[in-house]
Formats: C-alpha cells, sequence, structure tokens
C-alpha cells in the first residue's frame, strides 16, 4: 500500500512540476520573438517562414551545402494579407553587390533585425563573422541599402536600440 501511495505521490509531483515548466516557457515567449516582430504601430508582424525546398549552394567549409533558407514575410493586419519581404530570390545578389570580399551565397538569416520606430526601416546587423557589411532595407520600397558604421558593434547595437524606441538602453 505504501508502495502505491508513493508512486502517486512521485506522480503528482511530477505533474505539477511538468506544469510550472510549461507555463515558465510561456512567460519566455511574451518577452522573447524569434523569428516574429511586432511592428510599433501593430499595423504588420514581420515574420520568418522557411522554404519548402533546399537550396545548393557553395559553402565556406564544405564544397556545397544543401540549405532550407528562411524568407522574411510581412502580415498586414489591416488587409489580412501575407507577402514576402526579403527572400532568396532577390537577396543574394542585391546583397553581393555590396559584399565584394564575401564569395559566398548570403541568407536572409544571415542578419540579426532591428525595425526603427518609423516602422518602415530595417537595419541588418550581420550575424555571420566573415561578412563585414551590415545592411538598411526600406520596407515600403523594397530596396536594399548598405548600411555605414564607424563605430563598435556595442554602440551600433546601442544607437539602433534607441531608435527602435528603447531610450533607457
Amino acid at each position: 500500500m505504501k508502495f502505491k501511495v508513493t508512486i502517486i505521490i512521485i506522480f503528482l509531483l511530477s505533474f505539477i512540476q511538468s506544469s510550472s515548466s510549461e507555463n515558465n516557457l510561456a512567460s519566455v515567449d511574451n518577452i522573447f520573438h524569434i523569428g516574429k516582430m511586432d511592428s510599433h504601430n501593430k499595423d504588420f508582424v514581420l515574420f520568418f517562414k522557411t522554404r519548402e525546398k533546399a537550396v545548393l549552394a557553395r559553402g565556406e567549409e564544405f564544397n556545397y551545402i544543401t540549405d532550407y533558407p528562411q524568407d522574411l514575410y510581412i502580415y498586414d493586419r489591416k488587409t489580412k494579407e501575407t507577402k514576402p519581404l526579403i527572400t532568396y530570390d532577390w537577396f543574394p545578389k542585391h546583397a553581393k553587390f555590396y559584399l565584394s570580399n564575401y564569395d559566398f551565397p548570403v541568407f536572409p538569416e544571415d542578419f540579426a533585425y532591428y525595425l526603427m520606430k518609423d516602422n518602415k526601416t530595417l537595419i541588418m546587423v550581420s550575424a555571420v563573422k566573415n561578412i563585414n557589411q551590415n545592411f538598411k532595407f526600406d520596407i515600403s520600397t523594397k530596396k536594399l541599402h548598405k548600411y555605414s558604421t564607424d563605430g563598435k558593434l556595442d554602440f551600433i547595437i546601442s544607437s539602433i536600440t534607441k531608435d527602435c524606441g528603447f531610450s533607457s538602453m
């Protein structure tokens, strides 16, 4: 009898523990929006979507890599429409124009994205060590430009976060 009671208590304790850890995960989801970004005025959402078909591309460490690149999409809350914004179809060619010393394909997810307070400018900071170029993308005109910075990365990030609406940083 004691054995059954012990098993039931262990089962209940493990159930309580798993439900509290799910609550912790839910609170983390409220803080970090990985792969999704709401506009400051809540008119649209930017999100990444993985392609269904793989892309065969030349890699840095291997001759060829098979990758499933992610494209950046925009969901307009007013019209309820989803449209591609930055895709692998055009992005590598445009980025290559600014990356004269980098000979490998560049994917849209190779950058960290910061949406400015104007809700139409994305600053794209390179997340790949060998890509030494950041970009500015105008959402309304869908134009990619070189984002020139001469400062250190922590200064750049600090300046960008202030422009994104985080003035206390």
